[in-house]
Formats: C-alpha cells, sequence, structure tokens
C-alpha cells in the first residue's frame, strides 16, 4: 500500500491536479490567463532552483578533482561568484534559490516570490523581461493557499521525471487541456507533443548550425531538438536558436524554459506577430521547425499586400494564413541549403484559393515530403495535420554523413494514418502517440528515398509511401494529398471466390445435416411419451 502512495505522489498530472483544484478553491486566483502565469513562474522558480542546487554540487566535484578546496573564500569568490557557472547554470542570488522559498513562512511567501523574479531578472539579460511584475503580491493568495501550492510544486523535480523531459512545457499543456475551455484553435494555443517534435527532428536532423521558429509557442521546438541532440551525444553549443512569439504570456514562457536548459537563444526584443513585424528580417537559417496556428484568420494587414515574403509567388489569402506561414518559412531558409520540417492542417494540401502558389512552390521544386500524420496525436485540437519538408537543395551531395542523390522534380507521399495502435491512457479524448521505433521507420523512409542508389520512380510501399514525378502532380490539379498518389489495395480482389464459396456451400451443408438430425431426434423423444408430431 505506501508504494502505491509514493507512486501516486510523484505522478506529475496528480500533482498538476492538486494545484489546479487549489487554485480554483482559492480566493483572487484569477483568471485562466493568470492561474497559468502563476503556476508556470513557480515551477520555473522550482526548476531553476534544482538546477542551481545541482549546479554547486557539480561545480564543488570538479573543483576537488582539479586539487581546490571549494569551501576556500578566494575559490568561492573565483568561481562561485560569477553569473553563470562553467557548465551554464545559473548563479542564482541567495533570494532566488529554492531552499530559501520553501522555508519561508506562509504569509510572507507571496513577497518573497515577487523578490525572488526582481532579484532574477536584475542579474540576467537572458531573463529580463520573462516575468509580469507583481505576479504574486498582485493576486495575493490566502497564506494558506499560497503555501499549499509551493509545497505541491516542490513534488515537481527532473530527478524524480527525467531530465530530458519539457516539464515547463508539459505543464503548459495540462493547463491549456484543463483551463483554456474558451481557446479556439485559431488562437493557436497549441503544444506539441514530444513525439511530433521528434519526428520533425529525426527526419530533417537539426544538429548544427541555426535553428528557427516563427511562431515559437513555449519553445518545445527547441527543447527536443537540443535533447535529440544531446542524446545522439552532440554538442547543443553548435546550435544557435532563433524565435517569435505573439503572445505575451507565451514569449515569457519560452525564455524561461531556455533559460531553464541553459539554451543561448534570440527571441528578439518583446513579443510581436511574425507577419506585420518580422523580428529577424534579412537572416536565413540552415534548419526552420515549427507548428504555427492552423487556419489562422484575422493574420492580414494592408501592408503585407506587397510584403517581399510573396513577391515571387502571390499574396497569400486574407481568410487563411497557412500559405502565408509556408512562404514566410521560405524567405528564411538560407538560399541553397536551408531544409524546413513544418505542420499545416490538412486543407492546405489542396485549397483551391492557394493552387497557385502552391504549383510555383512545386515547380521550384520547393516541397520535398508529404507525410499524413495520425488524427489523435494532439490533445488541444481534433483537426488532422500534415508534416511537409521544404528543402532547398533537391540536387544532391552530402549532408550529415549521408550522400543523397538528385531528386529534382520528385516529391515523396507518406501516409501515417493508421499508425494509431499506441494508445495514451487517461486521457479525456482518444489520444495516440508515435513510439521511437515508428518515428525512426518514418525517418528511414524519408532518408532511404534521399540516398544515393534509391530508384526514385520506383520507390512505394502500398497505402504506406510513394515517390512522384511532377507530372503526376500536374495531372492531379498539383494536389499534394496523399491518398491521390499513394496505392491503395482493394483487399477484396485478393479473395479465392471460388474456393471461399466451395467452402461456404460445404458448410451450409452440415449445418442442414445437423438441423435434420435435431428435428429426428425430437421427433422420436415425442412418440416416446405418447405426442405425435404433426
Amino acid at each position: 500500500m505506501a508504494k502505491k502512495v509514493a507512486e501516486r505522489a510523484l505522478n506529475l498530472d496528480n500533482i498538476l491536479f492538486n494545484c489546479r483544484d487549489i487554485l480554483r478553491n482559492a480566493r483572487n486566483s484569477g483568471s485562466f490567463f493568470e492561474k497559468r502565469d502563476m503556476m508556470l513562474t513557480l515551477i520555473f522558480l522550482r526548476l531553476m532552483g534544482e538546477k542551481y542546487e545541482d549546479g554547486v554540487i557539480r561545480l564543488r566535484q570538479q573543483l576537488k578533482e582539479d586539487g581546490l578546496d571549494p569551501d576556500d573564500e578566494n575559490i568561492k569568490a573565483a568561481f562561485f561568484d560569477d553569473a553563470t557557472f562553467p557548465d551554464g547554470t545559473y548563479n542564482l542570488p541567495p533570494e532566488a534559490r529554492w531552499g530559501a522559498i520553501i522555508n519561508t513562512p506562509a504569509p510572507r511567501l507571496n513577497t518573497v516570490l515577487d523578490t525572488a523574479l526582481q532579484r532574477i531578472a536584475a542579474t540576467s539579460e537572458q531573463l529580463k523581461g520573462c516575468f509580469i511584475e507583481g505576479t504574486f503580491t498582485t493576486r495575493n493568495l490566502g497564506a494558506n493557499d499560497i503555501k499549499k501550492l509551493v509545497d505541491e510544486v516542490n513534488k515537481i523535480s527532473h530527478k524524480a521525471f527525467g531530465e530530458e523531459k519539457d516539464l515547463i512545457g508539459r505543464v503548459y499543456e495540462y493547463f491549456l487541456k484543463e483551463f483554456a475551455v474558451n481557446a479556439t484553435k485559431e488562437e493557436g494555443e497549441f503544444y506539441t507533443p514530444h513525439d511530433v517534435v521528434q519526428l520533425i527532428a529525426t527526419m530533417i536532423e537539426p544538429f548544427d548550425g541555426t535553428l528557427y521558429d516563427p511562431a515559437c509557442g513555449s519553445a518545445g521546438m527547441f527543447i527536443q531538438s537540443a535533447a535529440l541532440v544531446e542524446a545522439r551525444q552532440g554538442d547543443t553549443n553548435r546550435i544557435n536558436i532563433y524565435g517569435q512569439e505573439k503572445d505575451a504570456a507565451t514569449y515569457r514562457l519560452a525564455k524561461m524554459n531556455l533559460a531553464l536548459r541553459g539554451l543561448s537563444h534570440n527571441l528578439g526584443g518583446t513579443n510581436d506577430s511574425t507577419f506585420t513585424h518580422d523580428l529577424h528580417k534579412g537572416l536565413y537559417f540552415d534548419y526552420i521547425m515549427t507548428n504555427p496556428p492552423f487556419n489562422l484568420k484575422g493574420w492580414y494587414d494592408a501592408n503585407l499586400a506587397n510584403d517581399p515574403r510573396w513577391a515571387d509567388y502571390k499574396t497569400p489569402p486574407e481568410s487563411n494564413a497557412n500559405y502565408a506561414w509556408i512562404l514566410h518559412i521560405l524567405s528564411h531558409l538560407k538560399k541553397t541549403t536551408g531544409v524546413a520540417g513544418f505542420l499545416l492542417a490538412n486543407g492546405a494540401l489542396n485549397d483551391s484559393d492557394t493552387l497557385e502558389i502552391r504549383r510555383k512552390l512545386i515547380l521550384n521544386d520547393k516541397v520535398e515530403a508529404i507525410i499524413v500524420l495520425p488524427r489523435e496525436l494532439f490533445i488541444t485540437t481534433d483537426i488532422s495535420v500534415t508534416l511537409w519538408i521544404l528543402d532547398q537543395n533537391k540536387k544532391g551531395g552530402l549532408y550529415h554523413g549521408r550522400r543523397l542523390r538528385k531528386r529534382e522534380h520528385e516529391i515523396l507521399f507518406v501516409d501515417l494514418r493508421t499508425w494509431t495502435e499506441n494508445a495514451v491512457k487517461g486521457e479525456n479524448k482518444k489520444k495516440v502517440r508515435l513510439d521511437t521505433q515508428q518515428i525512426e521507420k518514418a525517418a528511414d523512409i524519408y532518408h532511404t528515398w534521399q540516398k544515393e542508389g534509391t530508384d526514385g520512380k520506383n520507390y512505394e510501399v502500398p497505402e504506406l509511401y510513394r515517390s512522384v514525378g511532377i507530372d503526376e502532380i500536374e495531372a492531379n490539379g498539383w494536389a499534394l494529398t496523399p491518398s491521390k498518389y499513394i496505392r491503395f489495395i482493394d483487399h477484396d480482389l485478393e479473395i479465392d471466390y471460388d474456393k471461399e464459396m466451395g467452402r461456404i456451400r460445404t458448410e451450409m451443408k452440415e449445418l442442414l445435416k445437423r438441423e435434420k438430425e435435431s428435428q429426428a431426434m425430437l421427433e422420436e423423444a415425442f412418440r416416446g411419451i405418447g405426442y405425435g408430431i404433426e
């Protein structure tokens, strides 16, 4: 019994459920967004404090191995007073350390928490603007409520739930799911599941150079990409992160998340619209990964009519931003080597009002692969989603140690809609995930298609993938819907009808024979007791 109780206490969803209930029942807890900001800020302080404590332990150990005394005052001044430790750990001011916060008497907690935020912002350029001034004192939760909340958050730890996990992102996802009942698909309140990010990263391999996300949300794309690099013994210092986010609260969250991971970044000086105020204008990137808001309305501004991002194509329709995202992404890719992987709603594959843009993208050989994903991957939307890959170099050559063939005027279509066997338990709606084996298989389909020696004209597995030439795509009206190109087998044609009908006739004869025998036995039984059967 004790073991079960301990396991329950270390379940992240249980902890977050408790926090949600504390905030729902507390006076002055504010709107959904204020609840979310308080929770995310608390968890940031908790995890940042844990990172600091671990950093101190590592630094002390390293100094001892180097023959230095970590308790010597001169050594302390030389190594422990820096803004960051050699391993990139932030040196938190004493007032901002979790050990000080957790031991604060309940009546003083709101003040102490806001003081911690002020001190962090004052000592770190990266974290300026991450926090709302007076987050806790403005709401001024009751002493008992804030104490219960801090005690629950104290249970959240990378040691308990895994260093590789995007815990802040997972909390963000939870509170979107549980609190944001009024959020619409157009508001872009999406959290990209880890497995989807891993799929994109495994395919395009953003292991060095510049990585950009024009709708970076809580920075999940960056976090998961960095985790994948680390898992492959790569160096995250070789990745330069750039991003932009429109929503102020989510922008702050992204900065917190990246700072927590020790990942240097440039998200622009503030939150802003990628379309109306491109904060990275004129920059070109090696890789772009993004999950922009699906079917976004209200994106257009009259000043965008002659924007250079779509000068070579056509102005995207005002009613939907899908192709505005595509052309924005293309405008920021390095001209001869850039690769992008991004998600869009399936409607973008064959919208009639974007036909001319899509036709020119295909003719210009920008589209490399189209992968339709299982429908139930996202918690916060039921919309059907496609992974697009754009590639500025389909001429072949060396890429991450792989020698690629010439793939001009070919597009790979993949349909993963049937990959739904991995159900996620404990969710309010049906949800599935892609496991590591499936992700590796999907990436292998793509990488094998790219490599030298593959015959693109005959590269296919019915009902799963197929390489298609531009002539066939033109014949299909420039549609990029995979089901128009991937062969689906009519399994009824595989049936041997003569054999099947013979089996059915045999079974029917046997059934009729048994019925006659049963009838005869019944008649005999009735005669034996003096009844006749007419």
